[in-house]
Protein backbone atom coordinates (compact mmCIF):
# COMPACT_ATOMS: atom_id res chain seq x y z
CA UNK A 1 0.00 0.00 0.00
CA UNK A 2 1.16 3.52 -0.75
CA UNK A 3 1.96 6.02 2.01
CA UNK A 4 0.53 8.82 -0.16
CA UNK A 5 -3.07 9.68 -0.93
CA UNK A 6 -4.51 8.04 -4.04
CA UNK A 7 -7.93 8.78 -5.45
CA UNK A 8 -10.35 5.87 -4.93
CA UNK A 9 -11.47 6.45 -8.51
CA UNK A 10 -8.08 5.21 -9.67
CA UNK A 11 -7.36 2.66 -6.94
CA UNK A 12 -10.82 1.03 -6.78
CA UNK A 13 -13.39 2.05 -9.34
CA UNK A 14 -12.28 3.14 -12.82
CA UNK A 15 -11.29 0.89 -15.74
CA UNK A 16 -7.75 0.35 -17.00
CA UNK A 17 -8.73 2.03 -20.27
CA UNK A 18 -9.83 5.25 -18.60
CA UNK A 19 -6.90 5.24 -16.18
CA UNK A 20 -4.50 4.90 -19.10
CA UNK A 21 -6.29 7.56 -21.14
CA UNK A 22 -5.91 10.16 -18.38
CA UNK A 23 -2.44 9.09 -17.32
CA UNK A 24 0.52 11.45 -17.39
CA UNK A 25 2.16 9.39 -20.13
CA UNK A 26 -0.87 9.65 -22.40
CA UNK A 27 -1.22 13.38 -21.83
CA UNK A 28 2.42 14.28 -22.40
CA UNK A 29 2.89 11.89 -25.30
CA UNK A 30 -0.12 13.58 -26.90
CA UNK A 31 1.68 16.90 -26.40
CA UNK A 32 4.66 15.50 -28.31
CA UNK A 33 2.41 14.14 -31.06
CA UNK A 34 0.99 17.65 -31.38
CA UNK A 35 4.47 19.14 -31.65
CA UNK A 36 5.35 16.60 -34.34
CA UNK A 37 2.15 17.39 -36.25
CA UNK A 38 2.85 21.13 -36.05
CA UNK A 39 6.42 20.75 -37.29
CA UNK A 40 5.26 18.50 -40.15
CA UNK A 41 2.53 20.92 -41.22
CA UNK A 42 4.87 23.92 -41.05
CA UNK A 43 7.47 22.04 -43.11
CA UNK A 44 4.91 21.13 -45.80
CA UNK A 45 3.75 24.74 -45.96
CA UNK A 46 7.27 26.04 -46.63
CA UNK A 47 8.80 26.99 -43.27
CA UNK A 48 12.51 26.14 -42.78
CA UNK A 49 12.00 22.75 -41.09
CA UNK A 50 13.62 19.60 -42.45
CA UNK A 51 12.41 16.02 -42.83
CA UNK A 52 15.23 14.91 -40.53
CA UNK A 53 14.01 17.23 -37.76
CA UNK A 54 10.43 15.94 -38.06
CA UNK A 55 11.72 12.36 -38.12
CA UNK A 56 13.80 12.89 -34.99
CA UNK A 57 10.81 14.35 -33.17
CA UNK A 58 8.69 11.38 -34.27
CA UNK A 59 11.24 8.93 -32.86
CA UNK A 60 11.10 10.42 -29.36
CA UNK A 61 7.40 10.66 -28.54
CA UNK A 62 7.37 8.07 -25.76
CA UNK A 63 10.76 8.45 -24.04
CA UNK A 64 9.88 11.29 -21.68
CA UNK A 65 12.43 11.92 -18.93
CA UNK A 66 10.20 13.12 -16.12
CA UNK A 67 13.17 13.87 -13.86
CA UNK A 68 14.45 16.37 -16.41
CA UNK A 69 10.97 17.84 -16.75
CA UNK A 70 10.55 18.20 -12.98
CA UNK A 71 13.93 19.82 -12.51
CA UNK A 72 13.34 22.27 -15.36
CA UNK A 73 9.81 23.14 -14.23
CA UNK A 74 11.17 23.94 -10.76
CA UNK A 75 13.52 26.43 -12.40
CA UNK A 76 11.16 28.07 -14.92
CA UNK A 77 7.78 27.51 -13.17
CA UNK A 78 6.18 26.56 -16.50
CA UNK A 79 5.15 22.99 -17.29
CA UNK A 80 4.89 23.33 -21.06
CA UNK A 81 8.31 24.98 -21.42
CA UNK A 82 9.79 22.30 -19.15
CA UNK A 83 8.49 19.65 -21.56
CA UNK A 84 9.76 21.60 -24.58
CA UNK A 85 13.19 21.63 -22.92
CA UNK A 86 13.11 17.88 -22.17
CA UNK A 87 11.96 17.10 -25.71
CA UNK A 88 14.79 19.15 -27.14
CA UNK A 89 17.30 17.19 -25.07
CA UNK A 90 16.37 13.90 -26.80
CA UNK A 91 15.81 15.51 -30.22
CA UNK A 92 18.64 18.07 -30.35
CA UNK A 93 18.52 18.71 -34.08
CA UNK A 94 14.88 19.80 -33.75
CA UNK A 95 15.19 21.62 -30.43
CA UNK A 96 15.05 25.01 -32.08
CA UNK A 97 11.82 24.45 -34.01
CA UNK A 98 9.72 22.69 -31.34
CA UNK A 99 6.60 24.76 -30.54
CA UNK A 100 7.35 27.22 -33.39
CA UNK A 101 4.67 29.94 -33.47
CA UNK A 102 2.58 28.20 -30.82
CA UNK A 103 1.39 29.12 -27.35
CA UNK A 104 1.04 26.69 -24.47
CA UNK A 105 -2.64 26.13 -25.15
CA UNK A 106 -1.75 24.60 -28.48
CA UNK A 107 -0.64 21.46 -26.68
CA UNK A 108 -2.63 21.67 -23.45
CA UNK A 109 -6.03 22.42 -24.98
CA UNK A 110 -5.75 20.33 -28.12
CA UNK A 111 -4.53 17.37 -26.06
CA UNK A 112 -7.51 17.79 -23.74
CA UNK A 113 -9.88 17.81 -26.70
CA UNK A 114 -8.34 14.59 -28.02
CA UNK A 115 -8.57 12.88 -24.63
CA UNK A 116 -12.13 14.07 -23.95
CA UNK A 117 -13.27 12.97 -27.40
CA UNK A 118 -11.79 9.49 -26.89
CA UNK A 119 -13.22 9.27 -23.38
CA UNK A 120 -16.70 10.20 -24.62
CA UNK A 121 -16.49 7.50 -27.29
CA UNK A 122 -15.66 4.98 -24.56
CA UNK A 123 -18.51 6.23 -22.36
CA UNK A 124 -20.79 5.81 -25.38
CA UNK A 125 -19.79 2.14 -25.66
CA UNK A 126 -20.52 1.65 -21.97
CA UNK A 127 -23.99 3.19 -22.27
CA UNK A 128 -24.73 0.85 -25.17
CA UNK A 129 -23.62 -2.11 -23.05
CA UNK A 130 -26.04 -1.11 -20.30
CA UNK A 131 -28.80 -0.62 -22.87
CA UNK A 132 -28.10 -4.07 -24.29
CA UNK A 133 -28.41 -5.72 -20.87
CA UNK A 134 -31.55 -3.81 -20.00
CA UNK A 135 -33.14 -4.52 -23.39
CA UNK A 136 -32.78 -8.27 -22.84
CA UNK A 137 -34.19 -7.93 -19.33
CA UNK A 138 -37.14 -5.78 -20.44
CA UNK A 139 -38.00 -8.13 -23.29
CA UNK A 140 -37.90 -11.18 -21.00
CA UNK A 141 -40.18 -9.60 -18.41
CA UNK A 142 -42.37 -7.36 -20.57
CA UNK A 143 -45.47 -9.47 -19.74
CA UNK A 144 -44.86 -10.09 -16.03
CA UNK A 145 -47.33 -8.07 -13.91
CA UNK A 146 -45.89 -6.30 -10.90
CA UNK A 147 -47.19 -3.78 -8.45
CA UNK A 148 -46.70 -0.20 -9.59
CA UNK A 149 -45.96 2.59 -7.13
CA UNK A 150 -46.60 6.30 -7.01
CA UNK A 151 -45.19 8.20 -4.01
CA UNK A 152 -43.80 4.72 -3.13
CA UNK A 153 -47.38 3.73 -2.31
CA UNK A 154 -49.12 0.83 -4.08
CA UNK A 155 -50.71 1.93 -7.35
CA UNK A 156 -51.95 0.24 -10.53
CA UNK A 157 -50.10 -2.72 -11.97
CA UNK A 158 -47.25 -2.35 -14.45
CA UNK A 159 -44.87 -5.07 -15.65
CA UNK A 160 -41.31 -5.79 -14.61
CA UNK A 161 -40.19 -5.13 -18.19
CA UNK A 162 -42.15 -1.88 -18.44
CA UNK A 163 -40.40 -0.56 -15.36
CA UNK A 164 -37.02 -1.42 -16.92
CA UNK A 165 -38.13 0.42 -20.06
CA UNK A 166 -38.18 3.64 -18.02
CA UNK A 167 -34.50 3.09 -17.28
CA UNK A 168 -33.83 2.26 -20.94
CA UNK A 169 -35.45 5.49 -22.05
CA UNK A 170 -33.24 7.48 -19.65
CA UNK A 171 -30.05 5.86 -20.94
CA UNK A 172 -31.18 6.36 -24.52
CA UNK A 173 -31.51 10.07 -23.74
CA UNK A 174 -27.98 10.01 -22.30
CA UNK A 175 -26.72 8.42 -25.49
CA UNK A 176 -28.15 11.33 -27.47
CA UNK A 177 -26.49 13.80 -25.07
CA UNK A 178 -23.12 12.10 -25.40
CA UNK A 179 -23.45 11.89 -29.18
CA UNK A 180 -24.24 15.60 -29.31
CA UNK A 181 -21.17 16.37 -27.21
CA UNK A 182 -18.96 14.22 -29.46
CA UNK A 183 -20.34 15.71 -32.68
CA UNK A 184 -19.73 19.26 -31.46
CA UNK A 185 -16.16 18.91 -30.25
CA UNK A 186 -13.97 20.86 -32.62
CA UNK A 187 -10.20 21.24 -32.67
CA UNK A 188 -8.53 24.39 -31.34
CA UNK A 189 -5.70 24.30 -33.83
CA UNK A 190 -2.74 26.64 -33.44
CA UNK A 191 -4.24 30.09 -32.93
CA UNK A 192 -1.75 32.15 -30.93
CA UNK A 193 -1.79 33.91 -27.59
CA UNK A 194 -5.12 35.70 -28.05
CA UNK A 195 -6.59 33.66 -30.87
CA UNK A 196 -5.58 36.11 -33.61
CA UNK A 197 -2.97 33.86 -35.30
CA UNK A 198 -0.69 36.90 -35.41
CA UNK A 199 2.48 34.84 -34.99
CA UNK A 200 1.58 32.79 -38.06
CA UNK A 201 0.79 35.89 -40.09
CA UNK A 202 4.42 36.74 -39.46
CA UNK A 203 5.78 33.23 -40.15
CA UNK A 204 3.76 32.79 -43.34
CA UNK A 205 4.28 36.41 -44.44
CA UNK A 206 0.60 37.30 -44.34
CA UNK A 207 -0.63 34.24 -46.25
CA UNK A 208 -3.94 33.50 -44.52
CA UNK A 209 -4.65 30.52 -46.77
CA UNK A 210 -1.56 28.76 -45.44
CA UNK A 211 -2.68 29.36 -41.85
CA UNK A 212 -6.09 27.87 -42.60
CA UNK A 213 -4.48 24.90 -44.34
CA UNK A 214 -2.13 24.36 -41.39
CA UNK A 215 -5.06 24.20 -38.98
CA UNK A 216 -6.96 21.84 -41.27
CA UNK A 217 -3.92 19.57 -41.41
CA UNK A 218 -3.52 19.62 -37.63
CA UNK A 219 -7.19 18.87 -37.05
CA UNK A 220 -7.21 16.00 -39.55
CA UNK A 221 -4.11 14.47 -37.98
CA UNK A 222 -6.09 13.94 -34.78
CA UNK A 223 -9.38 12.92 -36.32
CA UNK A 224 -11.22 16.25 -36.28
CA UNK A 225 -13.01 17.73 -39.27
CA UNK A 226 -12.94 21.38 -38.27
CA UNK A 227 -11.62 23.97 -35.84
CA UNK A 228 -13.57 26.48 -33.81
CA UNK A 229 -14.48 29.53 -35.88
CA UNK A 230 -13.02 31.93 -33.33
CA UNK A 231 -11.34 31.58 -29.95
CA UNK A 232 -9.33 33.43 -27.38
CA UNK A 233 -6.18 31.77 -26.13
CA UNK A 234 -8.13 28.63 -25.23
CA UNK A 235 -10.91 26.63 -26.80
CA UNK A 236 -14.36 27.77 -25.57
CA UNK A 237 -14.91 26.45 -22.05
CA UNK A 238 -18.57 25.93 -22.91
CA UNK A 239 -17.30 22.65 -24.37
CA UNK A 240 -16.32 21.46 -20.90
CA UNK A 241 -19.71 22.46 -19.59
CA UNK A 242 -21.45 20.47 -22.32
CA UNK A 243 -19.28 17.43 -21.62
CA UNK A 244 -19.80 17.40 -17.86
CA UNK A 245 -23.52 18.00 -18.38
CA UNK A 246 -23.64 14.87 -20.53
CA UNK A 247 -21.76 12.89 -17.87
CA UNK A 248 -24.08 14.29 -15.20
CA UNK A 249 -27.01 13.07 -17.28
CA UNK A 250 -25.53 9.57 -17.19
CA UNK A 251 -25.13 9.85 -13.43
CA UNK A 252 -28.76 10.88 -13.05
CA UNK A 253 -29.92 7.80 -14.96
CA UNK A 254 -27.64 5.47 -13.03
CA UNK A 255 -28.80 6.95 -9.75
CA UNK A 256 -32.46 6.63 -10.71
CA UNK A 257 -32.07 2.98 -11.75
CA UNK A 258 -29.89 2.13 -8.77
CA UNK A 259 -32.30 3.71 -6.34
CA UNK A 260 -35.25 1.87 -7.88
CA UNK A 261 -33.41 -1.45 -7.54
CA UNK A 262 -32.54 -0.65 -3.91
CA UNK A 263 -36.23 -0.04 -3.14
CA UNK A 264 -37.26 -3.24 -4.89
CA UNK A 265 -34.53 -5.24 -3.15
CA UNK A 266 -35.89 -3.99 0.17
CA UNK A 267 -39.17 -5.67 -0.80
CA UNK A 268 -37.26 -8.74 -2.07
CA UNK A 269 -38.85 -8.38 -5.52
CA UNK A 270 -35.66 -7.70 -7.50
CA UNK A 271 -32.05 -8.18 -6.47
CA UNK A 272 -28.69 -7.08 -7.78
CA UNK A 273 -26.08 -9.84 -8.34
CA UNK A 274 -24.76 -11.49 -5.18
CA UNK A 275 -21.78 -13.85 -5.31
CA UNK A 276 -21.69 -17.18 -3.50
CA UNK A 277 -19.08 -16.06 -0.96
CA UNK A 278 -20.06 -12.38 -0.79
CA UNK A 279 -20.45 -10.88 2.69
CA UNK A 280 -23.37 -8.48 3.11
CA UNK A 281 -22.52 -7.24 6.60
CA UNK A 282 -19.63 -7.68 9.01
CA UNK A 283 -22.07 -8.12 11.91
CA UNK A 284 -25.30 -9.42 10.34
CA UNK A 285 -24.32 -12.51 8.37
CA UNK A 286 -27.78 -12.96 6.85
CA UNK A 287 -27.80 -9.61 5.04
CA UNK A 288 -27.80 -9.07 1.26
CA UNK A 289 -27.19 -5.35 1.02
CA UNK A 290 -27.55 -3.80 -2.48
CA UNK A 291 -23.98 -2.57 -2.19
CA UNK A 292 -23.32 -2.17 -5.91
CA UNK A 293 -26.38 -0.03 -6.46
CA UNK A 294 -25.54 1.92 -3.31
CA UNK A 295 -22.05 2.55 -4.63
CA UNK A 296 -23.43 3.49 -8.04
CA UNK A 297 -25.75 6.02 -6.42
CA UNK A 298 -22.99 7.37 -4.21
CA UNK A 299 -20.59 7.93 -7.10
CA UNK A 300 -23.41 9.36 -9.23
CA UNK A 301 -24.05 11.97 -6.57
CA UNK A 302 -20.38 12.96 -6.72
CA UNK A 303 -20.48 13.28 -10.51
CA UNK A 304 -23.63 15.42 -10.49
CA UNK A 305 -21.92 17.77 -8.05
CA UNK A 306 -18.66 17.74 -10.05
CA UNK A 307 -20.54 18.91 -13.15
CA UNK A 308 -21.08 22.29 -11.48
CA UNK A 309 -17.39 23.11 -11.95
CA UNK A 310 -17.54 23.57 -15.72
CA UNK A 311 -20.28 26.21 -15.92
CA UNK A 312 -18.56 28.23 -13.19
CA UNK A 313 -15.33 28.10 -15.19
CA UNK A 314 -17.04 28.87 -18.51
CA UNK A 315 -18.68 31.95 -17.04
CA UNK A 316 -15.45 33.50 -15.70
CA UNK A 317 -13.02 33.52 -18.62
CA UNK A 318 -11.89 37.17 -18.25
CA UNK A 319 -11.79 38.31 -21.87
CA UNK A 320 -9.28 36.22 -23.86
CA UNK A 321 -8.46 33.88 -20.93
CA UNK A 322 -7.53 33.55 -17.27
CA UNK A 323 -5.47 30.83 -15.67
CA UNK A 324 -7.82 30.19 -12.75
CA UNK A 325 -9.56 27.55 -14.87
CA UNK A 326 -6.41 25.43 -15.14
CA UNK A 327 -6.18 23.83 -11.71
CA UNK A 328 -9.92 23.24 -11.59
CA UNK A 329 -10.02 21.56 -15.01
CA UNK A 330 -7.05 19.33 -14.20
CA UNK A 331 -9.26 17.77 -11.52
CA UNK A 332 -12.89 18.16 -12.54
CA UNK A 333 -12.74 16.82 -16.12
CA UNK A 334 -10.58 13.70 -15.58
CA UNK A 335 -12.36 12.91 -12.30
CA UNK A 336 -15.70 13.37 -14.05
CA UNK A 337 -14.75 10.84 -16.72
CA UNK A 338 -13.27 8.38 -14.23
CA UNK A 339 -16.43 8.64 -12.14
CA UNK A 340 -18.72 8.17 -15.16
CA UNK A 341 -16.63 5.15 -16.11
CA UNK A 342 -16.99 3.72 -12.60
CA UNK A 343 -20.76 4.09 -12.37
CA UNK A 344 -21.29 2.68 -15.86
CA UNK A 345 -19.11 -0.33 -15.00
CA UNK A 346 -21.32 -0.89 -11.98
CA UNK A 347 -24.44 -0.39 -14.10
CA UNK A 348 -23.22 -3.01 -16.58
CA UNK A 349 -22.49 -5.46 -13.79
CA UNK A 350 -25.84 -4.96 -12.07
CA UNK A 351 -27.94 -5.14 -15.23
CA UNK A 352 -26.09 -8.21 -16.47
CA UNK A 353 -27.11 -10.19 -13.36
CA UNK A 354 -30.35 -8.56 -12.24
CA UNK A 355 -32.52 -11.22 -10.59
CA UNK A 356 -36.32 -11.21 -10.29
CA UNK A 357 -37.88 -13.15 -7.40
CA UNK A 358 -40.97 -14.07 -9.38
CA UNK A 359 -42.90 -15.67 -6.52
CA UNK A 360 -42.45 -12.56 -4.37
CA UNK A 361 -43.62 -10.38 -7.26
CA UNK A 362 -46.69 -12.61 -7.76
CA UNK A 363 -47.49 -12.63 -4.05
CA UNK A 364 -47.29 -8.83 -3.86
CA UNK A 365 -49.58 -8.49 -6.88
CA UNK A 366 -52.03 -10.97 -5.36
CA UNK A 367 -52.07 -9.06 -2.09
CA UNK A 368 -52.99 -5.71 -3.64
CA UNK A 369 -54.92 -6.79 -6.75
CA UNK A 370 -58.32 -6.93 -4.99
CA UNK A 371 -58.01 -3.21 -4.25
CA UNK A 372 -56.73 -2.40 -7.75
CA UNK A 373 -59.60 -4.38 -9.32
CA UNK A 374 -62.37 -2.69 -7.35
CA UNK A 375 -63.32 -0.40 -10.27
CA UNK A 376 -63.69 -3.42 -12.57
CA UNK A 377 -65.68 -5.25 -9.88
CA UNK A 378 -67.88 -2.19 -9.50
CA UNK A 379 -68.56 -2.08 -13.25
CA UNK A 380 -69.40 -5.79 -13.35
CA UNK A 381 -71.79 -5.46 -10.41
CA UNK A 382 -73.51 -2.49 -12.14
CA UNK A 383 -73.93 -4.61 -15.28
CA UNK A 384 -75.82 -7.10 -13.15
CA UNK A 385 -78.31 -4.50 -12.03
CA UNK A 386 -76.67 -2.91 -9.02
CA UNK A 387 -76.80 0.77 -8.10
CA UNK A 388 -73.42 2.37 -8.74
CA UNK A 389 -73.49 4.67 -5.71
CA UNK A 390 -74.64 1.91 -3.32
CA UNK A 391 -72.01 -0.46 -4.69
CA UNK A 392 -69.29 2.20 -4.31
CA UNK A 393 -70.17 2.58 -0.63
CA UNK A 394 -70.07 -1.20 -0.11
CA UNK A 395 -66.59 -1.36 -1.68
CA UNK A 396 -65.39 1.62 0.36
CA UNK A 397 -66.60 0.14 3.64
CA UNK A 398 -65.26 -3.35 2.95
CA UNK A 399 -61.92 -1.91 1.78
CA UNK A 400 -61.45 0.05 4.99
CA UNK A 401 -62.24 -3.03 7.07
CA UNK A 402 -59.87 -5.23 5.01
CA UNK A 403 -57.10 -2.62 5.26
CA UNK A 404 -57.52 -2.48 9.04
CA UNK A 405 -57.02 -6.25 9.22
CA UNK A 406 -53.89 -6.03 7.04
CA UNK A 407 -52.47 -3.34 9.31
CA UNK A 408 -52.97 -5.81 12.14
CA UNK A 409 -50.81 -8.36 10.31
CA UNK A 410 -53.64 -10.42 8.88
CA UNK A 411 -54.27 -11.34 5.24
CA UNK A 412 -56.46 -9.27 2.92
CA UNK A 413 -60.06 -10.56 2.95
CA UNK A 414 -61.67 -7.90 0.74
CA UNK A 415 -63.12 -10.35 -1.77
CA UNK A 416 -64.57 -12.54 0.97
CA UNK A 417 -66.26 -9.51 2.55
CA UNK A 418 -67.71 -8.40 -0.79
CA UNK A 419 -68.94 -11.92 -1.55
CA UNK A 420 -70.77 -12.08 1.79
CA UNK A 421 -72.64 -8.87 0.97
CA UNK A 422 -75.75 -9.99 -0.95
CA UNK A 423 -76.33 -6.48 -2.32
CA UNK A 424 -73.00 -6.61 -4.16
CA UNK A 425 -74.24 -9.51 -6.28
CA UNK A 426 -70.96 -11.27 -7.12
CA UNK A 427 -69.63 -14.55 -5.75
CA UNK A 428 -66.00 -15.13 -4.76
CA UNK A 429 -65.43 -17.34 -7.85
CA UNK A 430 -66.95 -14.72 -10.12
CA UNK A 431 -64.69 -12.07 -8.66
CA UNK A 432 -61.61 -14.33 -8.95
CA UNK A 433 -62.30 -14.57 -12.70
CA UNK A 434 -62.02 -10.80 -12.93
CA UNK A 435 -58.73 -10.79 -10.99
CA UNK A 436 -56.40 -12.01 -13.74
CA UNK A 437 -53.37 -9.67 -13.27
CA UNK A 438 -52.80 -9.40 -17.02
CA UNK A 439 -56.14 -7.62 -17.33
CA UNK A 440 -54.66 -4.71 -15.37
CA UNK A 441 -51.31 -4.04 -17.08
CA UNK A 442 -52.69 -1.92 -19.90
CA UNK A 443 -50.35 -1.62 -22.88
CA UNK A 444 -47.16 -2.45 -20.98
CA UNK A 445 -45.97 -5.29 -23.28
CA UNK A 446 -46.72 -3.23 -26.37
CA UNK A 447 -44.96 -0.17 -24.96
CA UNK A 448 -41.85 -2.21 -24.17
CA UNK A 449 -41.80 -3.75 -27.63
CA UNK A 450 -42.18 -0.38 -29.33
CA UNK A 451 -39.29 1.09 -27.33
CA UNK A 452 -37.03 -1.89 -27.96
CA UNK A 453 -37.71 -1.64 -31.68
CA UNK A 454 -36.18 1.85 -31.53
CA UNK A 455 -33.24 0.83 -29.34
CA UNK A 456 -32.31 -2.38 -31.15
CA UNK A 457 -30.69 -0.70 -34.20
CA UNK A 458 -28.34 1.15 -31.84
CA UNK A 459 -27.12 -2.16 -30.44
CA UNK A 460 -26.32 -3.87 -33.73
CA UNK A 461 -22.56 -3.52 -33.39
CA UNK A 462 -22.25 -3.63 -29.61
CA UNK A 463 -19.45 -5.87 -28.40
CA UNK A 464 -19.69 -6.42 -24.68
CA UNK A 465 -16.94 -8.01 -22.61
CA UNK A 466 -17.40 -9.19 -19.05
CA UNK A 467 -17.06 -6.34 -16.58
CA UNK A 468 -15.12 -7.08 -13.40
CA UNK A 469 -15.94 -4.89 -10.44
CA UNK A 470 -13.50 -4.48 -7.57
CA UNK A 471 -15.75 -4.77 -4.54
Amino acid sequence: MSNRYESPLSSRYASEYMLNLFSSDMRYQTWRRLWVALAKAEMKLGLPITEDQVQELSEHITDIDYDVVAKREKEVRHDVMAHVYAYGKVAPSAAGIIHLGATSCYVTDNADLVLYRDALLYVREQILAVLSNLSKFADEYKDMPTLGYTHYQPAQLVTVGKRASLWIQDFRTDLHEVDFAIENIKFLGCRGTTGTEASFMDLFEGDSAKIDEMNRMLAAEFGFTECFDVCGQTYPRKVDSRILNALSSVAQSCYRMGNDIRLLQHDRQVEEPFEKNQIGSSAMAYKRNPMRCERMCSLSRYLMADAMNAPMTASTQWLERTLDDSANRRISLPEGFLCADAILRLAQNVTDGLHVNEKIVERTVKEYLPFIATENLLMEAVKRGGNRQDLHEIIRTCSMEATAKMKNGEECDLLERLAKNEEFGLSKDEMDAILDPKLYIGRCPEQVTQLLDKVRPLLADVSISEVEINL
